[in-house]
């Protein structure tokens, strides 16, 4: 018997994986970056635009989809 070396690379997922793991990466961040902003640099002033729609609404959710996106990207089985 003859002992034969495969030097074949096997990833762990295949290339539509890594395109829904990218594009759930980009989704977080574009929830994270959409909850930023509302602050002031004055203490004694309080800034209501902290509680509006996009910061307490759009934003979680859209970070939840992409943390939806980013476990069907490991649970999908590549054809």
């Amino acid at each position: 018997m003859k002992y034969t070396r495969d030097n074949k690379k096997n990833f762990l997922f295949r290339k539509s994986n890594y395109k829904w793991l990218f594009f759930s990466i980009i989704t977080i961040a574009l929830g994270f970056i959409l909850m930023t902003g509302g602050g002031t640099n004055n203490p004694e002033v309080f800034n209501y635009d902290i509680f509006n729609f996009r910061r307490i609404r759009l934003a979680p959710t859209i970070v939840l989809i992409g943390f939806g996106l980013a476990v069907y990207s490991i649970i999908k089985e590549s054809k």
